[in-house]
């Protein structure tokens, strides 16, 4: 059955107050995003507690997948709608049932299964109220289709029929990717490598509505130029999300070479984290960003004991640092990057600065006073090193 409709649904939304049609109209915003890139036509449109997305001549699985990108949809449910009529009346008691036994005849090619009726009268002007139309509908579809069976408990099919301004049809909720509408919650700026953790960082960032910009430090002759592109792809994978990505690249092998020459080779990764921490946060200040994202996992790496995030946060001047998988196990982390087609990306064998310059024995509990004391070792030219990175920073638009 092609069907002509999809019903919309939100969870999080709902509970808004009088700020709710804000996000109401991001999510609307986001929707037609999305959708202006699959084949057909679509006239999305909104009533209270619902949005209606009318679709022709178009690619069910292109569409349904577009809007499983979407933030703020809890629900994606394959429709039939149907309109009042031209003096604003709803169909009759007799006509609905036979809408409904027809649209289990054409769904369901096999009979021999159960259902229940779920019926929600939201127009009181109609005839019947939702018990009589749960009732009187679940007996019009075992006339027209005797192998059909109820199960009011656990039934095979949960049939829906919607009694609103017009009356809706469904037996399949599509799961959405729920969160918040992109882009009512600020924009923050995700430290990005090449590795499995940080992709997920960014998706669940946005997940809760912030947009998200993203910084790579890069050290050629290092890392190869594929490594860089894996970047960029991961990159778009988060951009399927969220439309966009600014993808800012920091050439970093002056610093990390003025680093491991100068200190103790145990303290690098921290070190050259810390400056890493230090210039996301003037790239974040310059794009109006209100926060940092990272990847880290306590005790994942040497770099991510509870000791190491202390020294690694102490140089984060005046934003917070946004860490959402600080207690997830590596195996959380590997599935949410399959869900979002991460990993594949995540796993090639392209290294990131950060592993070229690991040591082979690195502490795994620094202390903060000695840190800063090693760092004096860089003062004569670490800021200007630090400037010109900047300065020469490569920016990155990437699209889905």
């Amino acid at each position: 059955m092609q069907y002509h409709a999809f019903i919309l649904k939100y969870a999080e939304i709902g509970l808004k107050g009088k700020n709710r049609y804000v996000f109401e109209d991001a999510l609307m915003r986001q929707i037609n995003r999305v959708l202006s890139k699959c084949a057909g036509e679509f006239d999305v449109t909104r009533t209270a507690g619902r949005i209606y997305v009318e679709a022709k001549d178009y690619d069910f699985d292109e569409t349904v997948k577009a809007l499983q990108t979407v933030f703020g949809l809890s629900g994606i449910c394959p429709a039939v709608t149907v309109e009042r009529d031209e003096d604003g009346k709803l169909p009759d008691p007799k006509k609905l049932a036979e809408l409904v036994a027809g649209f289990m005849g054409d769904v369901y090619p096999d009979k021999h299964k159960s259902f229940k009726v779920q019926a929600r009268r939201v127009d009181k002007s109609y005839p019947l109220d939702s018990m009589e139309l749960g009732r009187d509908l679940g007996a019009a579809i075992l006339e027209a289709h005797p192998d059909f069976t109820v199960d009011v408990h656990k039934p095979d099919i949960l049939l829906h029929v919607e009694l609103r301004e017009k009356i809706n049809i469904y037996s399949e909720v599509i799961p959405g990717p729920g969160g918040m509408p992109l882009g009512t919650a600020g924009r923050a700026m995700l430290l990005l490598s090449g590795g499995i953790d940080s992709p997920v960082a960014g998706y669940m960032i946005a997940k809760r509505g912030v947009e998200i910009e993203a910084v790579y430090f890069n050290a050629p002759p290092y890392t190869s130029e594929r490594a860089k592109q894996k970047v960029e792809d991961l990159a778009r994978v988060i951009a399927k999300y969220t439309g966009k990505v600014k993808l800012h690249v920091i050439n970093f092998t002056e610093i990390q070479m003025y680093i491991y020459d100068r200190c103790p080779h145990d303290e690098l990764t921290i070190i050259m984290r810390r400056y890493m921490m230090r210039i996301a946060e003037i790239l974040a200040k310059k794009s109006d960003c209100m926060g940092l994202i990272t990847g880290e996992s306590i005790g994942q790496v040497a770099s991510q004991t509870m000791q190491s995030l202390l020294c690694t946060n102490a140089v984060v001047e005046s934003m917070p640092v946004y860490r959402p998988v600080i207690a997830f196990d590596k195996q959380d982390i590997v599935d949410i990057s399959l869900k979002i087609d991460a990993y594949e990306t995540s796993i090639q064998p392209y290294e990131d600065c950060c592993t070229i310059f690991v040591a082979k024995h690195p502490v795994t509990k620094p202390r903060l006073d000695i840190i800063e004391d090693h760092e004096g070792n860089l003062r004569d030219k670490i800021d200007a090193m630090v400037k010109k990175a900047i300065d020469t920073d490569e920016i990155i638009e990437i699209t889905a």
